[in-house]
């Protein structure tokens, strides 16, 4: 396999128990990438010898695509850290990928120029449902933002960015809050939004297959307020083993201050003195925030329409755990 070195890069593929019609559909709209200099590594988090032996009846005769598997299984955030931690050192970009969603055509040939300008560069799709294909949303309406409402709500979607090698010395390894709070694509951004920034298109390059077996799917400020509610319920229900009114507390806490604490902690430690945005978006939340900045983002955030009034009531809900934890640490 030879590759145009000036133009490679990586397609990170996490895999878990596909749907094995719209895995190959996947499959299907990479290979007949028009930007065709690229290796697939696609991490079976479990199930790897089924995964593999897809891929090589499917795919066989196309070397660009690489199956890699592991005993233990990890998660979708994990394993979309472990697909990256595989990345050759001569890729010049990585384009993350979900297994189920669909491609068009011309999407890395439209995004990787942008990659001259900026650290990464994110897209919108066009939401489709399945099974009847069923037309969600013509376009998932993300939006630029400063680092501070970033930090806040995620505008950056895994499957709709690509982003330059280098941002991963940054992110690897991932923060951890071990819940599902933690986001790998939230993580990316804000990482690559302190380096050369972070650039949305308006183009809508992939359909965005929603469907049962989705594990986030198009959610975050797009669901509305008992949308919200009946998010922190069912998560509550996960990770805290109650929907009590306390349990929900402690998840809305984790969902907003906690997720952005971890970030905000770990790139201040390994971010450059100076970032763009960083003594702002990432004062606002990291550990021994002082309020004022934090209030600030928020409000200005909420009235820019960067951060939506879910994402907004989360903080609101998390904000009686935040404040008993803080206490609780600055005694310690």
């Amino acid at each position: 396999m030879s590759f145009d070195s000036s133009t490679f890069g990586v397609v990170a593929l996490a895999a878990y128990k596909p749907d094995w019609d719209l895995f190959l559909a996947q499959l299907r709209s990479i290979q007949s990438q028009t930007h065709s200099r690229f290796l697939c590594l696609i991490s079976a988090d479990g199930g790897f010898a089924g995964v593999r032996d897809f891929v090589a009846q499917e795919l066989g005769d196309d070397d660009r695509f690489r199956v890699i598997g592991f005993p233990d299984r990890l998660g979708f955030f994990g394993n979309f850290e472990r697909v990256l931690q595989h990345v050759p050192a001569e890729a010049k970009w990585v384009a993350l990928s979900d297994q189920d969603d669909h491609w068009y055509p011309d999407k890395l040939e439209m995004l990787i120029p942008h990659l001259d300008d900026v650290s990464m560069v994110a897209a919108q799709a066009r939401v489709v449902r399945r099974p009847g294909n069923d037309i969600v949303a013509e376009s998932t309406q993300r939006r630029n933002v400063p680092l501070g409402s970033l930090m806040a709500q995620n505008q950056v979607t895994g499957c709709l960015s690509v982003f330059r090698t280098e941002v991963l010395d940054l992110a690897l390894p991932f923060p951890r809050l071990d819940t599902i709070a933690q986001v790998h694509d939230h993580w990316l951004a804000v990482c690559a939004m302190t380096a050369d920034g972070v650039l949305v298109v308006s183009d809508v390059v992939q359909d965005y297959v929603q469907h049962g077996g989705n594990v986030l799917g198009e959610v975050g400020g797009r669901k509305g307020i008992a949308g919200s509610l009946r998010h922190v319920a069912a998560m509550s229900r996960k990770f805290h083993g109650s929907a009590s009114p306390l349990a929900m507390l402690r998840t809305a806490n984790d969902l907003s201050f906690g997720w952005r604490r971890a970030m905000a902690d770990a790139l201040r430690i390994r971010a450059v003195d100076g970032a763009p945005g960083l003594d702002g978006g990432v004062a606002a939340f990291e550990s021994g925030h002082r309020w004022g900045p934090t209030s600030r983002v928020l409000a200005d955030g909420f009235r820019r329409g960067d951060i939506a009034a879910p994402c907004l009531l989360e903080f609101i809900a998390g904000l009686p755990v935040e404040l008993y934890s803080r206490g609780n640490r600055s005694q310690a």
